[in-house]
C-alpha cells in the first residue's frame, strides 16, 4: 500500500528546516517509497562526472540532492505557508487537496 503525501510534483514549496531552511522552489520529482523529493534549486550537491556526450569535459557539476518531504512546506497562491488536507470531491468521489489556512483547492 503506498501512502499519500502532501505534496505532489509541480507544487511549489519551501524548505521549513535543514541547511536549505527558507529556500523556496518547484518540486521537481518526488519518491513516495522514500518519502523523499527533489526541489528545484534546493540542497544542490556537487557530483563528480566522467566526459561523456552532454560534459565533454566531465568534472564537476551542482544538481539537486534528494530532501524528505518532512522539510517542505506548500506555498499556496496567496505565497504563504499552509498545512494541506484532504476531502472527497462531490462530483467526482475523488479526494482533493486543499489549504486549511484559505481553504481554496490546490491543484
Amino acid at each position: 500500500m503506498r501512502n499519500k503525501l502532501h505534496i505532489k510534483k509541480g507544487d511549489n514549496v519551501i524548505v521549513i528546516s535543514g541547511n536549505s531552511r527558507g529556500d523556496k522552489g518547484k518540486v521537481l520529482f518526488v519518491n513516495v517509497e522514500k518519502q523523499k523529493a527533489i526541489v528545484e534549486g534546493v540542497n544542490m550537491v556537487s557530483k563528480h562526472t566522467k566526459p561523456n556526450a552532454e560534459n565533454p569535459k566531465g568534472g564537476i557539476i551542482q544538481k539537486e540532492g534528494y530532501i524528505h518531504v518532512s522539510n517542505l512546506m506548500i506555498v499556496d497562491s496567496s505565497g504563504k505557508t499552509t498545512r494541506v488536507g484532504r476531502k472527497t470531491d462531490e462530483k467526482s468521489n475523488k479526494s482533493i487537496r486543499y489549504s486549511k489556512k484559505t481553504g481554496e483547492v490546490i491543484k
